[in-house]
């Protein structure tokens, strides 16, 4: 049986107990070895210690070179902000264009549906605004060109591929400062709870090896390190 009774009492425990580098380690272990999103998507504010977890939601960009319909001039982008449900994480791909997938606008209209941040494969902007509201962001970098007129969304919700990880919506994400892991939905258990148990039993070992124990003793003893 889990150690948590709800959704929200799980990713609390991720939050608080666990990181991306734990999780990777389980996820190879269960043979899951193509988890990590591309090492370029970087947390916009590195100085940011919180673990980012929650549920992705997909959301597909597609370059374009005109605007078909002023009424919806950034395409289903509204839509898929409006869509976002507490715990969940605006996840963005598709775009290879230079231009800005997310901003400040964009962050305060997530974080008042109760999504948790936003992962962008490509640029973003509005940095400081962005940073100041403490809301995490993971992106390739920061560019302030708008994505009106360049850039479009065609669709939210359906599966989605960044970089070898294909992503569905109500998978769990984790991120921090050493990388994004996504864990589909039907392993989730099974890693998360192997994870809080190797992350005990890592507490375990730093202060053995504290203590004066050496590190292939811990590692026989212990089978981690």
């Amino acid at each position: 049986m889990p150690e948590w009774n709800s959704d929200q009492e799980m990713l609390a425990l991720v939050r608080t107990h666990l990181y991306s580098a734990v999780i990777g380690d389980i996820c190879d272990s269960m043979g899951l070895r193509d988890q990590y999103l591309p090492p370029a998507l970087q947390p916009l504010d590195r100085s940011l210690r919180a673990v980012l977890a929650g549920r992705a939601l997909t959301v597909t960009e597609q370059d374009i070179t005109e605007i078909l319909d002023e009424s919806q001039p950034w395409g289903l982008m509204l839509r898929a902000l409006d869509s976002l449900k507490p715990g969940e994480i605006y996840v963005c791909s598709g775009s290879s264009g230079e231009y800005a997938l997310f901003g400040e606008l964009m962050t305060t209209a997530a974080r008042s549906r109760g999504a948790v941040g936003a992962v962008c494969d490509g640029f973003v902007r509005d940095t400081h605004q962005i940073v100041d509201a403490k809301f995490p962001v993971f992106c390739r970098g920061t560019y302030g060109r708008d994505q009106r007129g360049r850039g479009s969304v065609v669709d939210f919700g359906s599966s989605l591929r960044i970089g070898d990880v294909a992503i569905e919506r109500g998978d769990l994400l984790i991120g921090d400062i050493d990388g994004i892991i996504i864990v589909p939905k039907m392993a989730e258990v099974d890693v998360v709870t192997a994870a809080l148990a190797k992350a005990r039993t890592e507490s375990e070992v730093r202060v053995a090896i504290e203590r004066g124990m050496l590190a292939t003793e811990a590692f026989e003893r212990y089978g981690v390190l």
